[in-house]
C-alpha cells in the first residue's frame, strides 16, 4: 500500500471560530489502515478519522471502504465538498447530472450530523459523467454535485479529505 502520511492544518479554536492555525495535525498511514480494517466485509463504510477546525473552516479526513457487493447509493451534499484520493481497487464513479428518485437525509441521520452535513440521496445518476477511477487518482466534487459508484471491481479503499466552511460537522 502507498506509504501516506496525512498532514492537516489544525486550529485553535477561539470562542469566535476565527483564530489563526497555531499547529498542524499529523494523522499516521497506521491511523488510516487501522481505520479501514474496521469496515465490515461486503459493507459501504465512510468513516470520519478527524475533523479539525483551520480558522475559517473545518477540514475532515475520512476512510472509506466499499465492496462490489454493497448496494452503492448516489448522493450530493448541500455544504460539504469532498476530495478522494484512491488507495486500492478501481471502479466506475459517475459526477454531475441529475439524481434518480432523490431523497433529503433526515437531519438526525448519523451519516448526515456526524460525515458529510445535510445531503440528498438518490438510487443512480442519469446524464453524469463517468470515469474509471484506480490508485493514486484524486477526484475533486464540489458540494452540490451529484455522485455515486455505478460499479466496482471488487472492492475500492480511499480517503477523503471534506472541506465544511460553515463548520457544521462535529470536530474529532
Amino acid at each position: 500500500m502507498l506509504s501516506l502520511i496525512v498532514a492537516a492544518i489544525a486550529a485553535t479554536v477561539s470562542s469566535a471560530g476565527d483564530s489563526k492555525p497555531t499547529s498542524a495535525t499529523y494523522i499516521p498511514r497506521a491511523e488510516i489502515e487501522a481505520t479501514l480494517k474496521r469496515a465490515p466485509p461486503e459493507s459501504v463504510s465512510d468513516q470520519q478519522v478527524r475533523v479539525v477546525d483551520v480558522g475559517k473552516a473545518q477540514v475532515a479526513l475520512g476512510a472509506v471502504y466499499r465492496s462490489a457487493k454493497a448496494k452503492q447509493s448516489a448522493v450530493f451534499h448541500d455544504q460539504v465538498s469532498e476530495m478522494y484520493y484512491i488507495l486500492e481497487g478501481s471502479g466506475t464513479l459517475v459526477t454531475a447530472g441529475t439524481l434518480v428518485n432523490p431523497k433529503r437525509r433526515a437531519a438526525d441521520e448519523p451519516v448526515v450530523r456526524d460525515i458529510n452535513g445535510p445531503s440528498v440521496g438518490g438510487t443512480a445518476i442519469e446524464g453524469g459523467e463517468s470515469r474509471r477511477v484506480a490508485p493514486g487518482d484524486v477526484l475533486i466534487i464540489p458540494a452540490g454535485v451529484p455522485h455515486w459508484f455505478s460499479s466496482i471491481d471488487g472492492e475500492i479503499r480511499y480517503i477523503m479529505f471534506r472541506l465544511d466552511p460553515d463548520k457544521i460537522l462535529p470536530l474529532k
